[in-house]
């Protein structure tokens, strides 16, 4: 077998149902194996043809973007390799260069994450039950440092509202579960609202954030729901799913919260990843220096 369509839904297939491979990377994955389909059509792959489509790809993609592509089809040529189902990889011995450009996190400032709160806030009516769902899913992400995939996730079998805390079971990438707990009476106050409101959705569905139609929240209508309320701000201000994750990591190193602590709460595999964090905090550090140290109140001219 050496037709590339027909390799290429053979490793989607291993991916799904022998490595368990989640829905997102599954997509990721097809998306990545079919733009190299369209790439190559007919030709035989071939170190030369690999390397036209690496410039291919630096030309029309951001470097992070290129690393995943490039990653994607060395998994694949090894797999296939590996099963025996190619005689040559293709990789072998190739050499990639793509520079990556250091990339610090972009977050949400604080005065901006607190006016997306209150324009949901001041929008909601003990009637308007979306906008109750609204408001919790801007405080999760805000709250829990979740990932918009994570968050959608959210079963009633994966939280536990008590009296005094609210707990997360939440499974990560390849599944490695972390727990994160809540305990601010405000947003327990809220959930209890939210499961009251919409507790029979939730029984029925097996879900916690719910659409309007009675089905799991996808992470698109996430991202519309963040876009919702930012149209209501004064000032513009595009966020992301994302970006909270990052604002709710960066906040809490700020606030002196050690950094292998905030690395469970993200469910980061490895301590460098977090690191990156501690750019944006002493970045964020300098600005303050700068505004508030007493100098910055003195001027004196040679």
């Amino acid at each position: 077998m050496n037709d590339l369509e027909a390799l290429t839904r053979l490793y989607l297939d291993m991916c799904r149902y022998e490595k368990r491979l989640s829905p997102d990377t599954l997509k990721a994955y097809r998306i990545d194996l079919a733009q190299f389909k369209a790439f190559v059509g007919e030709q035989a792959v071939t170190r030369d043809l690999l390397g036209g489509y690496m410039k291919y790809l630096n030309k029309t993609f951001a470097p992070r973007s290129v690393r995943r592509k490039l990653a994607s089809l060395r998994a694949f040529y090894r797999t296939m390799e590996e099963q025996e189902r190619i005689e040559h990889n293709p990789f072998e011995k190739l050499r990639v260069h793509i520079q990556r450009p250091k990339q610090l996190p972009r977050i949400i400032p604080e005065n901006v994450v607190q006016a997306l709160l209150e324009a949901a806030y001041e929008e909601y009516r003990p009637d308007a039950v979306f906008v109750l769902r609204d408001i919790v899913v801007l405080e999760l992400l805000f709250n829990t440092g979740m990932r918009v995939s994570e968050l959608c996730a959210l079963s009633p079998q994966t939280v536990q509202l008590e009296e005094d805390k609210l707990r997360f079971l939440i499974y990560g990438k390849g599944k490695k579960e972390r727990v994160v707990q809540i305990a601010m009476p405000e947003v327990l106050e809220l959930m209890r609202v939210y499961c009251q409101q919409f507790g029979e959705g939730i029984r029925s569905s097996g879900v916690l954030l719910l659409n309007n139609r009675g089905r799991a929240l996808s992470q698109q209508s996430v991202r519309r729901i963040i876009r919702k309320y930012q149209k209501k701000l004064a000032a513009p201000f595009r966020a992301t799913p994302h970006m909270f994750r990052h604002t709710f990591a960066t906040a809490l190193l700020e606030a002196g919260m050690d950094i292998r602590y905030i690395q469970s709460l993200l469910g980061h595999s490895s301590i460098a990843t977090t690191q990156i964090y501690t750019h944006v905090a002493a970045q964020r550090q300098t600005e303050l220096l700068s505004e508030l140290h007493p100098r910055s109140q003195m001027s004196f001219h040679l």
